[in-house]
């Protein structure tokens, strides 16, 4: 069974909430870079490519679904800076307890800065660093998504 996303442009503690059948997330890719570089994104799951999109500073990249009923809902992104020639592959979204918590149970929201990748902790009120851009060895003329 598929999630079905709709798109549009523009340690956790022990706290238990109950896990509702097809609940519904947003994800947002936010570009976050400095001095008005472009983050390009390109963002899918196994049954949905969500396309290629490039992020103006301050943008964002969203998108809604609801879980699958076998908790295998899975989303990932390619975000990429042309200007700084680093990449960065990474899941956006898992049937993950911890993750949900930093989601506050219904928003995941990546943030690409200067340094690396951001998961905003809702909850904490701030911007948890999660994953190192990759630096290219040649200028990133063609993005792909495996």
């Amino acid at each position: 069974m598929a999630a079905n996303p709709s798109t549009s442009t523009s340690s956790a503690p022990t706290e238990h909430r109950p896990n509702k059948l097809f609940r519904t997330f947003h994800v947002h890719a936010v570009n976050g870079l400095s001095n008005n570089k472009i983050l390009f994104i390109h963002c899918k799951s196994r049954d949905n490519d969500l396309g290629e999109h490039d992020l103006t500073a301050g943008n964002e990249f969203e998108w809604k679904f609801k879980t699958n009923l076998l908790g295998t809902t899975l989303f990932w992104c390619f975000m990429a800076s042309r200007s700084d020639h680093v990449h960065a592959k990474f899941n956006v979204f898992v049937m993950n307890k911890d993750l949900f918590y930093r989601c506050n149970w219904k928003n995941c929201i990546w943030i690409a800065k200067d340094d690396g990748i951001y998961l905003r902790n809702i909850p904490q009120n701030y911007d948890e660093f999660h994953y190192t851009w990759q630096r290219d060895v040649t200028p990133l003329a063609n993005f792909t998504i495996v």
